[in-house]
């Protein structure tokens, strides 16, 4: 996925990572009393790396929907910045996907 910010910057990650990183409650668990309380396992599923739409969250981010159904994940828009920024694919990366 490509990403053009609004100051400049390019990113391109992949759908994968952007999965990895889901921060609902049910993927990263929940803090419950200053500690983190895992909901359960990662499962995976055919589909779980494709995504079907992203739909703005009003100013705040944008909502992933992946084909496998999951849909909870709220990507705030500086959680996501450091996600692209942070897992960004590099010149040459990016040419051996589109070979």
């Amino acid at each position: 996925m490509k990403i053009e910010w609004s100051d400049g910057i390019s990113t391109s990650i992949l759908l994968e990572k952007l999965r990895d990183e889901c921060p609902c409650a049910m993927c990263k668990g929940e803090q419950i009393m200053g500690q983190t309380i895992s909901l359960g396992m990662k499962m995976f599923a055919p589909g779980m790396n494709d995504l079907e739409k992203l739909v703005p969250v009003g100013n705040y981010g944008v909502q992933a929907t992946w084909k496998d159904g999951h849909d909870t994940g709220i990507y705030p828009w500086k959680l996501l910045r450091q996600i692209a920024v942070q897992n960004a694919l590099s010149d040459e990366q990016l040419a051996n996907f589109m070979a």
